[in-house]
């Protein structure tokens, strides 16, 4: 592998688009599944669909590695401060070259969805639109900027459902549901963390705007959403006993994390609290299959 790929890749931050690919095809398991036992008859072969499904991982794999690069576009000044090793302020990838690979991404990403079925295709081009949007203007608009990082997320399970029309995004929408509120949950808590950085950075974020206390009441109350929410997936047999077991391990990731926050005033400890429970609540979305 050339240095040049190796670059390219660090600027997608390829870890993370593998993990989003991951969880999309995890999101095609598991709509598949749900609509192949049905009582309904439904309206594909019952052989899982492995191409489509790996179509899916790549378009995820790309949109997000676009969104990443285009994101790293958009904080060429931040990065230079705080990050000077990434790829642009590095020197390593000129801003232009990572403007246009980020649309080319973006234009793969979306013409691929659009060769699985119009909804994919349309679901792409939605994703790629609000993540351009994202590294320009929402990053910095409170709490918008939040909901959309929690929309994006959730919607790779949507996406890999997609596969199979509207049956699927219908049979997955609860686990949307729960990863958007868990997502937004800590990305309200990241920016509690770093509100001593995007003070002297001008950010305008909604801890700065309402103030620490009252953005980690809301991260609270949206974490504490989803954990009682969680139990949802089983008693609407969209996933099995295991998930049950599992996912208890996430709620009580969770439940530390808010305690993190809540009474011990630690949002660093908390984030990474929060990272550790949405790892398990993943494991519990696989294991319920």
């Amino acid at each position: 592998m050339s240095a040049g790929i190796r670059t390219y890749l660090e600027l997608m931050r390829y870890k993370n688009c593998l993990m989003a690919g991951f969880a999309a095809a995890i999101g095609t398991l598991i709509a598949f599944n749900i609509l192949i036992s049905g009582t309904s008859t439904p309206n594909f072969e019952d052989a899982f669909p492995f191409l489509d499904a790996g179509l899916v991982f790549l378009v995820v794999f790309l949109v997000s590695g676009a969104g990443n690069a285009i994101n790293d576009y958009f904080d060429i000044k931040i990065d230079s401060i705080n990050r000077p090793e990434r790829p642009i302020p590095s020197g390593r990838v000129k801003a232009k070259e990572a403007f246009y690979f980020s649309y080319l991404l973006f234009a793969l990403g979306t013409l691929i969805a659009f060769s699985i079925n119009s909804i994919c295709g349309s679901i792409a081009l939605f994703n790629s639109l609000l993540l351009i949007l994202y590294a320009k203007t929402l990053k910095s608009t409170p709490l918008l900027g939040n909901l959309s990082i929690g929309y994006l997320t959730g919607s790779v399970f949507l996406f890999g459902a997609s596969i199979f029309g509207f049956g699927g995004i219908k049979a997955l929408s609860v686990l949307f549901l729960l990863a958007a509120l868990a997502i937004t949950a800590r990305e309200i808590v990241k920016d509690i963390e770093d509100m001593e950085g995007d003070s002297l950075e001008g950010a305008d974020t909604l801890p700065l705007r309402i103030g620490a206390k009252k953005a980690g009441y809301l991260a609270v109350l949206t974490g504490l959403l989803a954990v009682i929410l969680s139990p949802l997936p089983y008693f609407m047999s969209v996933l099995g006993l295991r998930y049950i077991y599992l996912v208890s391990l996430a709620d009580l990731g969770f439940l530390a994390a808010i305690i993190q926050l809540l009474v011990r005033n630690n949002p660093t400890k908390s984030s990474k609290l929060f990272k550790i429970a949405m790892f398990f609540a993943l494991i519990a979305f696989i294991a319920g299959v």
